[in-house]
Protein backbone atom coordinates (compact mmCIF):
# COMPACT_ATOMS: atom_id res chain seq x y z
CA UNK A 1 0.00 0.00 0.00
CA UNK A 2 1.39 3.38 -1.05
CA UNK A 3 0.47 6.95 -0.23
CA UNK A 4 1.66 10.09 -2.05
CA UNK A 5 3.22 13.07 -0.30
CA UNK A 6 4.52 16.52 -1.15
CA UNK A 7 6.70 18.72 1.03
CA UNK A 8 6.67 22.50 0.88
CA UNK A 9 8.44 25.32 2.68
CA UNK A 10 5.75 27.62 4.07
CA UNK A 11 5.83 31.36 4.85
CA UNK A 12 8.78 31.94 2.55
CA UNK A 13 9.54 32.66 -1.10
CA UNK A 14 12.82 30.72 -1.16
CA UNK A 15 13.78 27.10 -0.68
CA UNK A 16 15.22 26.05 2.68
CA UNK A 17 13.50 28.96 4.40
CA UNK A 18 10.22 29.11 6.27
CA UNK A 19 8.59 26.10 7.92
CA UNK A 20 8.72 22.70 6.18
CA UNK A 21 5.46 20.77 5.85
CA UNK A 22 4.62 17.30 4.57
CA UNK A 23 1.22 16.86 2.92
CA UNK A 24 -0.17 13.35 2.39
CA UNK A 25 -2.67 14.01 -0.36
CA UNK A 26 -4.41 10.60 -0.42
CA UNK A 27 -4.82 9.69 3.25
CA UNK A 28 -8.23 8.04 2.95
CA UNK A 29 -8.15 4.66 4.68
CA UNK A 30 -5.26 5.46 7.01
CA UNK A 31 -5.87 4.98 10.74
CA UNK A 32 -5.06 7.64 13.30
CA UNK A 33 -2.19 5.44 14.48
CA UNK A 34 -0.75 5.25 10.97
CA UNK A 35 -1.04 9.01 10.56
CA UNK A 36 0.78 9.56 13.84
CA UNK A 37 3.55 7.13 12.82
CA UNK A 38 3.98 8.87 9.46
CA UNK A 39 4.17 12.28 11.16
CA UNK A 40 6.80 10.93 13.54
CA UNK A 41 8.75 9.55 10.57
CA UNK A 42 8.77 12.92 8.79
CA UNK A 43 9.64 14.56 12.13
CA UNK A 44 8.60 17.99 10.90
CA UNK A 45 6.65 20.44 13.04
CA UNK A 46 3.47 19.15 11.38
CA UNK A 47 2.28 16.74 8.72
CA UNK A 48 -1.18 17.00 7.18
CA UNK A 49 -3.43 14.23 5.90
CA UNK A 50 -5.99 15.11 3.23
CA UNK A 51 -9.30 13.22 3.29
CA UNK A 52 -12.52 13.59 1.28
CA UNK A 53 -14.78 16.23 2.84
CA UNK A 54 -17.73 15.15 4.96
CA UNK A 55 -19.74 17.95 3.30
CA UNK A 56 -19.40 18.14 -0.48
CA UNK A 57 -19.59 21.94 -0.26
CA UNK A 58 -16.10 21.91 1.25
CA UNK A 59 -12.73 21.18 -0.33
CA UNK A 60 -11.37 18.50 2.01
CA UNK A 61 -11.10 17.24 5.54
CA UNK A 62 -7.61 17.91 6.85
CA UNK A 63 -6.06 16.28 9.91
CA UNK A 64 -2.88 17.72 11.42
CA UNK A 65 -0.24 15.85 13.42
CA UNK A 66 2.95 16.93 15.15
CA UNK A 67 5.55 14.19 15.73
CA UNK A 68 3.81 13.38 19.02
CA UNK A 69 0.13 14.37 18.83
CA UNK A 70 -2.81 15.38 16.68
CA UNK A 71 -3.81 19.03 16.97
CA UNK A 72 -7.13 20.71 16.08
CA UNK A 73 -5.77 23.60 14.01
CA UNK A 74 -2.49 25.06 12.83
CA UNK A 75 -1.44 27.84 10.49
CA UNK A 76 1.39 26.71 8.26
CA UNK A 77 -0.23 23.29 7.65
CA UNK A 78 -3.35 24.98 6.27
CA UNK A 79 -1.45 27.46 4.13
CA UNK A 80 0.86 24.73 2.81
CA UNK A 81 -1.91 22.19 2.20
CA UNK A 82 -4.01 24.74 0.32
CA UNK A 83 -0.95 25.62 -1.78
CA UNK A 84 -0.37 21.95 -2.66
CA UNK A 85 -4.01 21.22 -3.54
CA UNK A 86 -4.37 24.40 -5.60
CA UNK A 87 -1.22 23.50 -7.56
CA UNK A 88 -2.53 19.97 -8.10
CA UNK A 89 -5.84 21.39 -9.31
CA UNK A 90 -7.89 18.57 -7.78
CA UNK A 91 -8.45 16.45 -4.69
CA UNK A 92 -9.95 12.97 -4.85
CA UNK A 93 -10.99 13.56 -8.45
CA UNK A 94 -12.84 16.80 -7.68
CA UNK A 95 -11.56 19.85 -9.54
CA UNK A 96 -10.37 22.80 -7.48
CA UNK A 97 -11.49 25.95 -9.26
CA UNK A 98 -11.21 29.57 -8.22
CA UNK A 99 -9.29 30.89 -5.25
CA UNK A 100 -11.47 29.91 -2.30
CA UNK A 101 -11.04 26.65 -0.38
CA UNK A 102 -12.66 25.40 2.84
CA UNK A 103 -11.06 22.75 5.05
CA UNK A 104 -12.89 20.72 7.69
CA UNK A 105 -10.78 20.44 10.84
CA UNK A 106 -11.13 19.50 14.50
CA UNK A 107 -11.35 23.20 15.44
CA UNK A 108 -13.99 23.95 12.81
CA UNK A 109 -14.13 25.17 9.22
CA UNK A 110 -11.04 26.97 7.89
CA UNK A 111 -11.72 29.27 4.89
CA UNK A 112 -8.65 29.88 2.74
CA UNK A 113 -7.91 32.27 -0.14
CA UNK A 114 -5.28 31.24 -2.70
CA UNK A 115 -2.68 33.80 -3.76
CA UNK A 116 -1.77 33.65 -7.43
CA UNK A 117 0.63 35.52 -9.70
CA UNK A 118 -0.81 35.10 -13.15
CA UNK A 119 -1.53 31.39 -13.42
CA UNK A 120 1.04 30.42 -10.78
CA UNK A 121 -0.03 29.55 -7.23
CA UNK A 122 2.24 31.47 -4.84
CA UNK A 123 0.69 31.10 -1.37
CA UNK A 124 -2.48 31.29 0.69
CA UNK A 125 -4.25 33.19 3.45
CA UNK A 126 -6.55 31.65 6.04
CA UNK A 127 -9.24 32.94 8.34
CA UNK A 128 -8.98 31.45 11.84
CA UNK A 129 -11.72 28.90 12.58
CA UNK A 130 -12.55 30.42 15.97
CA UNK A 131 -12.74 33.92 17.39
CA UNK A 132 -10.00 35.10 19.71
CA UNK A 133 -10.42 33.70 23.21
CA UNK A 134 -8.32 34.64 26.24
CA UNK A 135 -8.06 32.37 29.26
CA UNK A 136 -5.56 32.03 32.11
CA UNK A 137 -2.82 34.50 32.86
CA UNK A 138 0.63 32.98 33.43
CA UNK A 139 3.16 34.50 35.81
CA UNK A 140 6.29 36.11 34.45
CA UNK A 141 8.30 33.74 36.64
CA UNK A 142 6.77 30.72 34.91
CA UNK A 143 7.43 32.17 31.44
CA UNK A 144 11.02 32.85 32.47
CA UNK A 145 11.39 29.21 33.50
CA UNK A 146 9.78 27.92 30.30
CA UNK A 147 11.78 30.07 27.90
CA UNK A 148 15.06 30.75 29.66
CA UNK A 149 14.71 34.52 29.77
CA UNK A 150 15.28 36.81 32.78
CA UNK A 151 12.08 37.83 34.54
CA UNK A 152 12.96 41.51 34.14
CA UNK A 153 13.02 41.03 30.34
CA UNK A 154 9.33 40.11 30.23
CA UNK A 155 7.28 43.19 29.34
CA UNK A 156 4.05 43.37 31.35
CA UNK A 157 2.99 47.00 30.81
CA UNK A 158 0.92 46.16 27.70
CA UNK A 159 -0.36 42.82 28.99
CA UNK A 160 0.61 40.10 31.41
CA UNK A 161 1.55 36.74 29.88
CA UNK A 162 -1.72 35.09 28.90
CA UNK A 163 -3.09 32.02 27.14
CA UNK A 164 -4.90 32.99 23.94
CA UNK A 165 -6.41 30.95 21.14
CA UNK A 166 -8.04 31.18 17.72
CA UNK A 167 -8.47 27.42 17.60
CA UNK A 168 -5.44 26.22 19.57
CA UNK A 169 -3.97 27.84 22.70
CA UNK A 170 -0.52 29.30 23.37
CA UNK A 171 1.03 31.35 26.15
CA UNK A 172 1.84 34.81 24.81
CA UNK A 173 4.53 36.98 26.37
CA UNK A 174 6.06 40.21 25.12
CA UNK A 175 9.78 40.69 25.77
CA UNK A 176 11.68 43.89 26.48
CA UNK A 177 14.28 43.56 23.73
CA UNK A 178 15.26 41.81 20.54
CA UNK A 179 18.39 40.57 22.31
CA UNK A 180 16.31 38.81 24.97
CA UNK A 181 14.28 37.09 22.25
CA UNK A 182 17.44 35.90 20.50
CA UNK A 183 18.79 34.36 23.72
CA UNK A 184 15.59 32.51 24.67
CA UNK A 185 15.83 28.72 25.10
CA UNK A 186 13.10 26.23 26.03
CA UNK A 187 13.29 24.08 29.17
CA UNK A 188 11.46 20.77 28.67
CA UNK A 189 11.31 20.01 32.39
CA UNK A 190 9.71 23.38 33.06
CA UNK A 191 7.11 22.71 30.36
CA UNK A 192 6.26 19.36 31.92
CA UNK A 193 5.90 21.01 35.33
CA UNK A 194 4.13 24.28 34.45
CA UNK A 195 2.55 23.87 31.01
CA UNK A 196 1.15 20.36 30.42
CA UNK A 197 -0.13 19.51 26.95
CA UNK A 198 -3.78 19.91 27.91
CA UNK A 199 -3.22 23.49 29.12
CA UNK A 200 -1.50 25.05 26.09
CA UNK A 201 0.48 23.93 23.07
CA UNK A 202 3.52 26.07 23.72
CA UNK A 203 4.88 29.49 24.58
CA UNK A 204 5.01 32.26 21.97
CA UNK A 205 7.43 35.10 22.64
CA UNK A 206 7.41 38.32 20.65
CA UNK A 207 8.94 41.78 20.53
CA UNK A 208 8.34 44.82 18.29
CA UNK A 209 11.32 44.87 15.91
CA UNK A 210 11.60 46.71 12.60
CA UNK A 211 14.10 44.57 10.67
CA UNK A 212 14.26 42.31 7.62
CA UNK A 213 10.99 43.79 6.37
CA UNK A 214 9.03 42.82 9.50
CA UNK A 215 7.46 44.78 12.35
CA UNK A 216 7.44 42.04 15.00
CA UNK A 217 9.85 39.19 15.66
CA UNK A 218 8.63 36.04 17.43
CA UNK A 219 9.67 32.58 18.58
CA UNK A 220 7.56 29.58 19.62
CA UNK A 221 8.58 26.59 21.76
CA UNK A 222 6.43 23.44 22.14
CA UNK A 223 8.79 20.63 23.25
CA UNK A 224 6.06 18.39 24.71
CA UNK A 225 4.46 18.22 21.27
CA UNK A 226 7.74 17.22 19.66
CA UNK A 227 8.39 20.75 18.36
CA UNK A 228 11.31 22.15 20.39
CA UNK A 229 11.17 25.34 18.30
CA UNK A 230 8.92 26.14 15.35
CA UNK A 231 10.21 28.20 12.41
CA UNK A 232 6.75 29.68 11.73
CA UNK A 233 3.55 29.25 13.74
CA UNK A 234 0.54 30.61 11.92
CA UNK A 235 -1.91 29.49 14.61
CA UNK A 236 0.04 31.42 17.24
CA UNK A 237 0.57 34.54 15.17
CA UNK A 238 -3.06 34.69 14.07
CA UNK A 239 -3.99 34.79 17.76
CA UNK A 240 -1.20 37.30 18.45
CA UNK A 241 -2.57 39.78 15.91
CA UNK A 242 -6.00 39.38 17.50
CA UNK A 243 -4.53 40.02 20.94
CA UNK A 244 -2.69 43.12 19.72
CA UNK A 245 -5.85 44.47 18.09
CA UNK A 246 -7.81 43.80 21.28
CA UNK A 247 -5.28 45.85 23.25
CA UNK A 248 -5.64 48.86 20.95
CA UNK A 249 -7.74 51.69 22.43
CA UNK A 250 -9.94 52.10 19.35
CA UNK A 251 -13.29 50.33 19.40
CA UNK A 252 -13.05 49.81 15.62
CA UNK A 253 -9.74 49.04 13.96
CA UNK A 254 -8.12 46.96 11.25
CA UNK A 255 -4.63 45.94 12.33
CA UNK A 256 -2.10 44.42 9.94
CA UNK A 257 1.46 43.40 10.73
CA UNK A 258 4.27 41.49 9.04
CA UNK A 259 5.65 39.07 11.62
CA UNK A 260 9.05 37.40 11.43
CA UNK A 261 9.78 34.03 12.95
CA UNK A 262 12.55 31.47 12.60
CA UNK A 263 15.28 34.07 12.05
CA UNK A 264 17.15 32.94 15.17
CA UNK A 265 17.17 29.30 14.02
CA UNK A 266 18.23 29.84 10.41
CA UNK A 267 14.74 29.38 8.89
CA UNK A 268 13.53 32.96 8.28
CA UNK A 269 9.76 33.16 7.84
CA UNK A 270 7.46 36.03 6.92
CA UNK A 271 3.83 35.92 8.07
CA UNK A 272 1.22 38.47 7.01
CA UNK A 273 -1.24 38.85 9.90
CA UNK A 274 -4.36 40.97 10.22
CA UNK A 275 -7.34 41.37 12.55
CA UNK A 276 -10.69 43.16 12.44
CA UNK A 277 -12.09 44.80 15.57
CA UNK A 278 -15.64 46.14 15.65
CA UNK A 279 -17.48 47.64 18.62
CA UNK A 280 -14.63 46.56 20.86
CA UNK A 281 -14.76 42.89 19.78
CA UNK A 282 -12.33 40.98 17.59
CA UNK A 283 -14.52 39.71 14.76
CA UNK A 284 -11.95 37.99 12.53
CA UNK A 285 -8.24 37.19 12.27
CA UNK A 286 -6.15 36.16 9.27
CA UNK A 287 -2.68 34.79 8.54
CA UNK A 288 -1.02 34.15 5.21
CA UNK A 289 2.18 33.92 3.25
CA UNK A 290 4.02 32.38 0.35
CA UNK A 291 5.15 28.80 -0.20
CA UNK A 292 7.82 26.96 -2.19
CA UNK A 293 7.48 23.33 -3.35
CA UNK A 294 10.30 21.01 -2.32
CA UNK A 295 9.84 17.22 -2.56
CA UNK A 296 7.42 14.64 -3.94
CA UNK A 297 7.34 10.93 -3.22
CA UNK A 298 5.48 7.91 -1.96
CA UNK A 299 5.19 6.30 1.44
CA UNK A 300 5.40 2.50 1.53
CA UNK A 301 2.98 0.95 4.02
CA UNK A 302 2.67 -2.79 4.67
Amino acid sequence: MQRSFTTVDVFTDRRFGGNPLAVVTDAEGLSSEQMQSIAAEFNLAETTFVLPPKDSAHTAEVRIFTPKAEIPFAGHPNVGTAFVLARNGESYGRKIVGNKLVFEEKAGLVPIDIERQGSDVKGARLAAPQKLALSDEVSAEVVAALAGVPVDQIETRNHRPVIASCGIGFVFAELESRQALAKAMYNTDAFAKHLPMDKATGVHLYVPAVEHGVEIQSRMFAPLYGVPEDPATGSANVALIGLLAKLRPESDVTLSKTIGQGFDMGRPSLLKASAEKKAGQITSTYIGGRCVPMLKGTIELS
